[in-house]
């Protein structure tokens, strides 16, 4: 018995407890779960839904190892919302195959405790140890907001510590606190009926009881973030500052990655042209520098645009403009039948619509969620930006029209045909349905400035899964795309390229019936096909297609060798295309999962290529009437 009890603490102590991260959305809980963990997390999704799971690690100042649970956002756990379900059943210990929390770090807003304590009292009632971070205390200093942490501590019967997530050293003080819990007896939470037994009106009583002890409020004379919302939410003032904002971000995407892609042409270029001096002609040299350097090649000169795009979203949302662009939106946006409350996941979809489609969980209401699921993949995501950059530098002259640029402008025109149509999509499902207008509850936080290094690593972040694609999924397609183009080859007396009589060109000619009506030639046919799997792949296609068809050093030659090849009809008929084009099959299996049906899937390809082929159709009629060519 006595070395029973010897061993027990030392298994104790070196058990590495689990500690749950929560709290309202915007009060700078993942800051601290980046602060706390650095590098050390895993990224999953919880079984059988693909809401994301992160779980870190890291050792307190006296050596202690805890594992930390980085839950979904909530404002309640009366669950509203799929991420709210997730975070209620994780705490309270009832989801199937996750071990439950022994203690919960609670973190709050410092300057919106009205909102944020009501769920610190309801996380209380189910008995776990729990710590309450008092996050951004230096904001709510300089908004003259006085916290009394030893009497909030009182009040609340927890602990209380103040932090800055965005400040290095300042989760010292919840360290040193964790450091001093005792983890060697675990407690099991109350069940969730513990709850519902107090009714929201009391909860919200304690909660105004609670303020009126422990925060006070002077006279702020210095709230920076007032004084500029006063102009960028103004009714007026607002609207106008978000489309210059757009109208700039777009225009940047083309000035400024000149330079950085004409030096990706050029190295793209010489890679090919050296590879190919060592290789020498055969099938061989036709792999390696037709199809992988020229598909690739095609593809990795749009880097550049696609990191000054994010760098002005990860700017946007690092300031805390995004969420008033969504209440700027809000009321034109429910004049087409959706809530405000779908800006940030539309805004996600011009990333990728998959983060998109799946950030359509924080909305409340069914309806709402599912239109904007459906119209989510009508955002021009990231991947359609190297299309659309081909098309427009073959297509659209290089020069300016007053001050801008006049491939800026169409790039512009081409992000506004894809938010317009998909306000006319929404506008269409409202009339279909029964919709009724709900108000727009958002927590706009304070303005501050971006830290470099959270913008650093969103680039970085961004560029390793651009780079990943290409170098797995675009890659593997380019290389198939290769053999179904070289194989079964010419027969004898050929007059055509050896890929017209491909596995590849026959499939082309095959589809060529039914895009000739909007100017798509077979070339075109065999690139729309991989691009199912990946929109940037219709580019590397566009370049093996071209290499094999008899170009030299394509990949640093496509625009022009398209320009040459194609009439402005169909170039601009393309281009209106992929403003509708049926989405990637990733994109159409995450739809299927975020509404439980692959009904809905179906329906969002069918209606996409619709409008694609539709619009195709009338851009190539309409130009060659105009040009007579």
């Amino acid at each position: 018995m006595g070395v029973m009890e010897q061993q027990a603490p030392a298994q104790a102590a070196a058990r590495t407890p689990l500690v749950a991260l929560l709290g309202n959305p915007n009060c700078g809980k993942t800051a601290l779960f980046n602060r706390l963990t650095g590098s050390r997390q895993k990224v999953a999704n919880y079984a059988g839904v693909t809401i994301e799971r992160k779980e870190g690690s890291f050792t307190s100042p006296g050596g202690r190892p805890f594992r930390v649970l980085d839950l979904p956002g909530a404002y309640s756990l009366n669950a509203q919302t799929p991420d709210e379900g997730i975070t209620r059943d994780v705490v309270a210990g009832l989801r199937a195959g996750e071990a439950p929390p022994e203690a919960i770090l609670c973190v709050v807003n410092a300057t919106n405790l009205r909102l944020n304590l009501r769920l610190v009292l309801e996380l209380r009632r189910l008995g776990l140890p729990m710590v309450l971070a008092l996050n951004m205390v230096d904001v709510a200093k300089k908004r003259g907001i006085r916290i009394d942490t030893a009497k909030l501590a009182q009040e609340l019967g927890m602990p209380v510590v103040e932090t800055v997530a965005i400040q290095p050293g300042g989760e010292q003080a919840l360290l040193a606190e964790l450091d001093r819990m005792d983890f060697g007896n675990p407690v099991k939470a109350k069940p969730l009926a513990a709850i519902d037994e107090v009714p929201v009106e009391e909860t919200q009583r304690e909660v105004r009881r609670i303020l009126g002890v422990a925060v006070s409020t002077s006279s702020d004379t210095g709230n920076l973030t007032e004084k500029i919302d006063n102009v960028v939410l103004h009714p007026v003032a607002g609207p106008l500052l978000l489309a210059a904002l757009m109208f700039v971000i777009f225009q940047a995407v083309f000035s400024w990655g000149d330079t950085p892609i004409e030096l990706i042409e050029s190295g793209m270029g010489a890679l090919g042209e050296m590879v190919g001096s060592w290789l020498g002609e055969g099938i061989l040299h036709s792999l390696i520098v037709d199809g992988i350097i020229a598909g690739v090649g095609g593809v990795l000169v749009f880097l550049p645009q696609i990191l000054i795009l994010f760098f002005f979203i990860l700017l946007l949302e690092d300031v805390g403009y995004l969420p008033r662009a969504a209440f700027l939106l809000d009321r034109i946006m429910g004049s087409v039948g959706l809530s405000g409350r779908a800006f940030l996941p539309l805004l996600s979809s011009f990333a990728c619509a998959i983060p998109g489609v799946m950030a359509a969980r924080t909305i409340q209401n069914p309806r709402d969620r599912l239109v904007t699921i459906m119209i989510a993949p009508l955002m021009t995501c990231s991947a359609r930006l190297p299309v659309y950059a081909l098309l427009i530098a073959a297509f659209i002259p290089e020069r300016s029209v007053g001050i801008f640029n006049l491939q800026g402008l169409v790039l512009f025109v081409l992000y506004l045909a894809g938010i317009l149509s998909a306000m006319a999509v929404a506008w269409f499902m409202k009339r279909r349905s029964e919709y009724k207008q709900q108000a727009l509850m958002l927590e706009l936080p304070a303005y501050h400035w971006p830290q470099p290094r959270a913008l650093a690593s969103g680039l970085l972040e961004r560029a390793k899964i651009f780079l990943m694609r290409v170098g797995t999924l675009i890659l593997s397609m380019i290389v198939l795309l290769w053999l179904l183009s070289s194989f079964p080859g010419a027969p004898e007396g050929a007059t055509n390229p050896p890929i017209y009589y491909s596995v590849a060109g026959m499939i082309g000619r095959a589809l060529e019936v039914i895009l000739a009506p909007i100017g798509f030639n077979w070339q075109i046919a065999i690139a729309l096909v991989p691009g199912m799997a990946a929109r940037e792949v219709a580019v590397g296609a566009l370049g093996t297609v071209y290499a094999l068809s008899g170009g030299d050093n394509v990949g640093d030659t496509l625009a022009p060798l398209i320009a040459q090849s194609w009439s402005l009809a169909t170039g601009l008929a393309l281009l209106a295309w992929y403003v509708y084009a049926p989405h990637c099959l990733p994109t159409l299996a995450t739809v299927a999962r975020e509404t439980g049906s692959r009904k809905y899937a179906w329906i969002m390809a069918g209606y996409m290529f619709g409008l694609a082929y539709a619009a195709a159709f009338i851009v190539y009629r309409v130009t060659l009437a105009i040009t007579g060519a």
